[in-house]
């Protein structure tokens, strides 16, 4: 009798995963009929609803659990039979550590978090994912030597079937020649002698924005070239070739978590992981499953390599540097690169903001297109860490501005609400760094970074509220990132007005405001007082961004983004594209 119950419980909660990765995969693989309708808009809600996706299964299962079973009357063995009886049906599973994460979030929900050990739970992984057998493959070959380069790099394309025409393929192929010359073989002379040289293409293209993005690497012998191609849209809708990446860093910055993430038809996920780890060696796994849409599972792999990092290290938790948050508590672990946050229980004075409203923007930053400016977190409920790790410092402040958020279990510090975010040094202290070196280029460049990245967001639909130097990171390669988003308002929420003159020079010079102000009142022409108080920040800052103290830019950003417009975010540099390198030609 105890048996039956645990095996249908265990059938129960493998039909609840395969519900979900039935729906995950259909939107996942719709992303090819609305990148050939130019469906845009719809592309940008498929994300934010493929989100949702997995939380309503697991909120469907526990119903299920509860009504049929009555699982929170369960004892330890009839869970850890039903553990068992559920690995028995992953042995030929084609998602298997999908399914045993979906097993923890749906365990965790029926018991109380003291359960959280490898007796119920799939702290590490019970079955392997390697050479998990796909249909179709997970990707196709092509062999040069049969048909000649040109012929096979133009096949590769048209195997994908869009259902629109290239404007020029065989042009696009030979810019794609051209370009690897340029990077790779600067003498003119590509290294493809192998009889036995292949490309290898996944068999799903990436879409994200307005772009499929064609993944692949040649084999040549023990050589191995990763690259990618963009594929994009001509006013008129045909299609074209836009590029070709093929430094492993260009690729990886694809995959960076202050992106959008991917839509890929992926029947055996682990696969495309493999082969894209085989691309990016230093990517690690979690990220690209939480980039493939597979955030719990990324999440899931995270606290591993976590737990593995603190095994194999010694070093403390301490507090993070830089100026201290009004909501939020941050500290990090210096060999680890990310930074833990948790949210104050009492804000500063001037924050209108309460916890729940913290969360709701959390998480609108997950659902929209962070184009390369914002930050991705992961978000964790009770998450126990060794106490024994935390500097005496970090102990200290965390109760003495997070004691709500804060339990003791055992050897453990528990937290119940934690994000973790990957680690930036705060422009604050990059901009002071490289103005004590004198480094005037290095202080010009990253204004212009900061610049670019309001520009950006402000594209996307989003204003960061708070623009301070300290809001924002500097990540590998310069590029500037924000990362505070408990004042963010979408663009189109704000009221961005100019200031109205003053009715007579004493209450100009009051200090009080002369008109009246709403609470999504935006005046742009005052960001130069909070902004620009160094001279050669406001030296650089007036030499490429003036316009953004004007409300014009503003308002003709909101209309742009209320007439329905999604504007071309490109993940590499401009001088990269064939229209540019090669004029036009295109």
């Amino acid at each position: 009798m105890q048996d039956k119950l645990s095996r249908q419980i265990a059938q129960a909660m493998i039909d609840g995963f395969d519900k979900h990765y039935r729906l995950f995969r259909e939107c996942s693989a719709s992303a090819k009929r609305r990148f050939e309708e130019a469906d845009w808009a719809g592309g940008q809600q498929a994300v934010r609803d493929r989100i949702q996706f997995y939380d309503d299964r697991v909120k469907e299962t526990l119903e299920t659990l509860h009504a049929t079973y009555r699982a929170g009357e369960l004892g330890d063995e009839a869970w850890q039979r039903a553990k068992l009886f559920y690995i028995r049906l992953l042995i030929d599973h084609k998602q298997p550590e999908l399914a045993e994460t979906f097993f923890n979030s749906v365990f965790c929900r029926v018991q109380h978090r003291t359960y959280f050990h490898n007796d119920f739970i799939f702290f590490r992984p019970a079955i392997s994912t390697e050479f998990i057998e796909s249909e179709p493959p997970t990707y196709r070959c092509y062999y040069p030597g049969t048909a000649g380069f040109h012929a096979a790099v133009r096949q590769v394309f048209l195997d994908f079937h869009w259902a629109r025409p290239f404007e020029d393929l065989d042009r696009d192929v030979a810019f794609v020649f051209r370009m690897a010359r340029m990077q790779i073989a600067p003498d003119g002379v590509l290294p493809m002698a192998q009889a036995n040289l292949q490309i290898q293409i996944l068999n799903s293209a990436f879409y994200r924005n307005k772009g499929a993005y064609v993944i692949g690497k040649i084999v040549n012998g023990t050589d191995e070239y990763p690259f990618t191609v963009p594929v994009l849209h001509t006013e008129e809708g045909k299609l074209y070739l836009d590029t070709i990446l093929l430094d492993v860093w260009r690729i990886a910055s694809l995959f960076s978590l202050s992106r959008a993430y991917f839509m890929v038809d992926m029947p055996v996920p682990s696969a495309y992981v493999q082969f894209l780890s085989s691309l990016m060696p230093g990517k690690p796994r979690s990220e690209l499953y939480t980039m493939l849409g597979l955030g719990k599972q990324g999440k899931t792999m995270f606290f591993r390599d976590l737990f593995h990092h603190l095994h194999h290290s010694r070093d403390e938790f301490v507090v993070a540097p830089g100026i201290r948050g009004m909501v939020m508590m941050v500290f990090t672990l210096p060999s680890f690169p990310y930074v833990f946050k948790v949210i104050k229980d009492v804000f500063g004075a001037s924050k209108e903001v309460d916890h729940a409203t913290v969360k709701r923007k959390y998480q609108l930053v997950r659902q929209v297109d962070r184009v390369g400016r914002m930050a991705d977190t992961l978000e964790y409920s009770y998450a126990a860490l060794p106490k024994a790790r935390f500097s005496a410092a970090l102990l200290e402040e965390l109760y003495q501005q997070v004691p709500s958020q804060l339990e003791e279990d055992g050897e453990d510090l528990v937290i119940k609400h934690l994000y973790i975010e990957r680690r930036m040094e705060p422009l604050n202290l990059y901009l002071d760094r490289v103005d004590k070196e004198g480094r005037d280029d290095l202080l010009d460049q990253v204004v212009l970074e900061y610049g670019n990245a309001i520009r950006q967001l402000a594209i996307a639909n989003i204003f960061p509220g708070d623009m301070l130097w300290k809001n924002f990171g500097v990540a590998r390669f310069g590029r500037v990132v924000f990362y505070d988003y408990d004042e963010i308002e979408y663009m189109t929420d704000c009221n961005f007005r100019r200031i109205p003159p003053a009715p007579n020079p004493e209450m100009e010079m009051s200090g009080e405001p002369w008109y009246s102000v709403g609470r999504n009142d935006v005046f742009p022409e005052e960001f130069a007082s909070f902004l620009l108080t160094s001279p050669k920040i406001r030296q650089a800052f007036m030499k490429h961004h003036a316009d953004l103290l004007d409300v014009s830019f503003w308002q003709e950003a909101q209309q742009s983004i209320r007439r329905g417009e999604v504007r071309d975010f490109f993940p590499y540099p401009e001088a990269f594209r064939f229209c540019s390198a090669f004029g036009d030609g295109r």
